[in-house]
C-alpha cells in the first residue's frame, strides 16, 4: 500500500471538498436556471425537497376598441361570417387600387394595333381559409366613389384602421366562390395560361368600355397619362362580403397573381392574337407614380355573452378582438422561495364538434403587464425571450425582444389534450417564472395581466410601431374558463424549493 506525505493528503482532501461544493452550487443554480427549458415540460414534484402549487387567478372580460391596421403588403381577410354560435357575425371587405405600373400607359407592346377589346377580369391570389368551407361565398365587386374634392381614402401617408370604409357607386361584378374549387387549374386566354389558387370575377362591360376608352389616344380622355388623371377616373376597387358565406378567406394584393386583367386583341405584323395588360397593386411608389391604397374593413357582431359572459367563462376573439384582465393578488403573499417554474394554465370550455372545428382557436395568445396610468400596458418582464436582454420600462436598451418571442420558452400557442370527460380541446400555458421570481424575491409590483390574441399590437408610449405576431386577422376565437371554472380553472402553477 502506497502512503501519501501528509501535504498531499491535504491536497486531495480539498480537492474532493472543493469537487461536492461546486456540484452543490452548480446543482443549485441548475434549479434557479429552469426557464430556458421548453414550455411543455415541468421539473419533478417529488414533495420533499420539489413541491407545487396552484394560485387563483381573477379574470375579467373587455372588448377592444380595435385600431388594427393591414398594410398594403399583408395579407387581407375577406369574407363573411354569418353564423358562428359563440361570436355571432363577422363581415371582412377589401377596397383596393389596381394601378398602371408605368405612365403614360399603353395596351400591348410598340408597334400593337389594338383590334378589338374583350373583358376585364379582377384577379384576386388565395392565401387560405378559416371558417365553414362548406358554404360558399358571395362576392360582389363595386367601384369607390371619387371624393369631389379628389382627395380621401387614398391619401398619401395616411394609415387606415380596420374601423373605415370608403364609399362606392356602380356595382360592377358579382361571383360566388366554390371553396371545394378553388385548388383546380383555371385555363384561360384561349387556352394559353392557367392559375391555381385563384380568384377570378368578370366586370361588366359598362365597366370594360369605360376602361377601354380612357386610352392615351388623342380620342380618348388621357385617364393613363398620370397616377392623378388615372385616379380621378378609377379610384379603386371594392370587394365585399355579401349573401351567403361562413368564413373568411385571403388574398395578398401585392401577390403577382392579384390584378386587373384587361383582356384584347391586336396585331402586331402577323395574325390577330388574343392577350392581356395587368394593372397592378403598387406596394411602394415610383417616380412617376403614388403607392396604391388598401383598406380592410372588418366588421363584428358579437352577442351580449362575449362582453358579458356568464361566470366562469372567458371570450378571447382574434384581431380585431377581445382581451381579459388576469390578477393574481395571491402571488403577493408568496414567501420567498426557489421558483423552478410558474406557468399560467388556460384551458378551453369544449362548444360543440361542428362549431369547433369550423372556427378554430386562435394559433397563439399574448400576454403583458398593465402599467401605471390609463390604458397603458408593456411587455413581461424577462419571459418573452430569456436569451435577450431587454426592459419593459424602456430606460435601458429595448423595451421588446429583438427577434420577438421565443414561444418555445414562453409558450401561448395552442395545443391539444383531453378533458376530465373524455373531450379533446385546446390549451394554452405561459411560462413566467423568471418575472414571478422577482416579485417573490425582489417584491416588486404584482400588475395585471392582460391576455388576448393579437394580429399586431403596440406600445405607444414607447414607439407607435406596430409589432405583429403569429395570427392571421380576424382568425380564431376560443372560450375558455375562467380562475372560478370548476372543470377549466385558469390557475397559475408554482413549482419550487423551500429555502
Amino acid at each position: 500500500m502506497i502512503k501519501l506525505p501528509v501535504v498531499q493528503k491535504r491536497i486531495l482532501s480539498i480537492a474532493i471538498i472543493t469537487f461536492f461544493f461546486f456540484s452543490f452550487v452548480n446543482l443549485g443554480c441548475s434549479k434557479l436556471d429552469t426557464t430556458d427549458i421548453g414550455s411543455d415540460l415541468l421539473p419533478a414534484v417529488d414533495n420533499v425537497t420539489t413541491f407545487d402549487t396552484l394560485i387563483t387567478i381573477n379574470a375579467t372580460q373587455g372588448v377592444f376598441n380595435d385600431t388594427t391596421v393591414i398594410t398594403n403588403t399583408d395579407n387581407h381577410a375577406l369574407g363573411k361570417i354569418n353564423n358562428d354560435p359563440l361570436f355571432g357575425t363577422t363581415r371582412a371587405d377589401v377596397y383596393a387600387q389596381f394601378k398602371p405600373t408605368f405612365y403614360p400607359y399603353y395596351y400591348g407592346n410598340a408597334g400593337d394595333t389594338i383590334v378589338g377589346f374583350d373583358s376585364v377580369v379582377l384577379c384576386l391570389s388565395y392565401r387560405g381559409f378559416w371558417g365553414d368551407s362548406t358554404i360558399p361565398l358571395q362576392l360582389q365587386v363595386s367601384e369607390v366613389a371619387l371624393s369631389p374634392t379628389g382627395g380621401g381614402w387614398d391619401s398619401v401617408n395616411q394609415s387606415i384602421n380596420v374601423n373605415y370604409a370608403p364609399p362606392t357607386t356602380n356595382i360592377i361584378g358579382n361571383t360566388i366562390v366554390d371553396f371545394s374549387k378553388v385548388g383546380n387549374y383555371v385555363v384561360y386566354t384561349n387556352n394559353k395560361d392557367s392559375v391555381k389558387n385563384h380568384i377570378r370575377i368578370k366586370l361588366s362591360n359598362a365597366f370594360a368600355a369605360a376602361m377601354f376608352s380612357r386610352d392615351t389616344l388623342p380620342t380618348g380622355n388621357n385617364s393613363f397619362s398620370s397616377d392623378s388623371l388615372f385616379r380621378r377616373f378609377q379610384n379603386g376597387i371594392a370587394i365585399k362580403a355579401i349573401g351567403t358565406g361562413n368564413g373568411i378567406m385571403y388574398t395578398n394584393l401585392t401577390d403577382s397573381s392579384s390584378r386587373l386583367e384587361v383582356h384584347f386583341r391586336r396585331k402586331n405584323g402577323g395574325p390577330v392574337d388574343t392577350t392581356f395588360s395587368s394593372l397592378q397593386m403598387i406596394a411602394t411608389p415610383g417616380i412617376s407614380m403614388n403607392a396604391s391604397q388598401t383598406v380592410n374593413n372588418i366588421v363584428r357582431n358579437r352577442p351580449a355573452q362575449v362582453s358579458n359572459p356568464p361566470s366562469g367563462e372567458i371570450y378571447l376573439q382574434t384581431s380585431p378582438g377581445t382581451y381579459a384582465n388576469l390578477s393574481i393578488p395571491d402571488l403577493s403573499t408568496v414567501s420567498n422561495r426557489i421558483i423552478h417554474r410558474a406557468e399560467v394554465i388556460i384551458e378551453q370550455i369544449p362548444f360543440s364538434a361542428p362549431s369547433d372545428n369550423y372556427f378554430s382557436v386562435p394559433d397563439f395568445l399574448y400576454m403583458d403587464l398593465k402599467d401605471t396610468g390609463i390604458a397603458k400596458w408593456k411587455p413581461i418582464f424577462f419571459d418573452l425571450n430569456p436569451s435577450v436582454s431587454y426592459d419593459p420600462n424602456y430606460q435601458t436598451g429595448s423595451y421588446y425582444p429583438s427577434g420577438g418571442v421565443d414561444f418555445f420558452t414562453f409558450g401561448g400557442y395552442a395545443r391539444n389534450k383531453t378533458d376530465v370527460f373524455g373531450n379533446s380541446i385546446k390549451f394554452y400555458n405561459f411560462n413566467i417564472t423568471r418575472y414571478v421570481q422577482q416579485i417573490i424575491t425582489d417584491h416588486t409590483n404584482n400588475y395585471t395581466l392582460r391576455l388576448f390574441a393579437p394580429y399586431s399590437f403596440s406600445y405607444p408610449q414607447y414607439f407607435p410601431s406596430m409589432l405583429s405576431y403569429n395570427n392571421r386577422i380576424a382568425a380564431g376565437r376560443v372560450k375558455v374558463g375562467s380562475g372560478s371554472n370548476a372543470n377549466y380553472r385558469m390557475r397559475l402553477r408554482l413549482v419550487y424549493s423551500k429555502l
